[in-house]
């Protein structure tokens, strides 16, 4: 899996740079990064801040975890109605 070169945080503290009058081609050389990448990130965090993107991830994380458990159990439940099927 690829990491991520900027935290959240940085992401956040990269776009109030923008917002304050940064031009966005300046921005991408300080960073290292294409104006593709800026924008892409204004969209998922532009109005967030730090305490609302850290939630977001953490509510992300559970949501992975829920979805895992859920698929797990259809899993079983399947199992059990295949092998309850079958005639003795």
């Amino acid at each position: 899996m690829k990491t991520k070169r900027y935290s959240t945080e940085q992401i956040i503290s990269i776009l109030k740079e923008a917002d304050s009058g940064m031009p966005v081609k300046d921005l991408c050389r300080k960073h290292g990064v294409s104006d593709a990448t800026i924008y892409n990130w204004k969209s998922k965090y532009g109005s967030m801040s730090v305490s609302e993107a850290q939630r977001l991830k953490e509510l992300e994380d559970e949501n992975r975890r829920l979805k895992k458990l859920v698929a797990d159990y259809a899993l079983d439940i399947q199992m059990l109605k295949e092998i309850n099927s079958k005639k003795w």
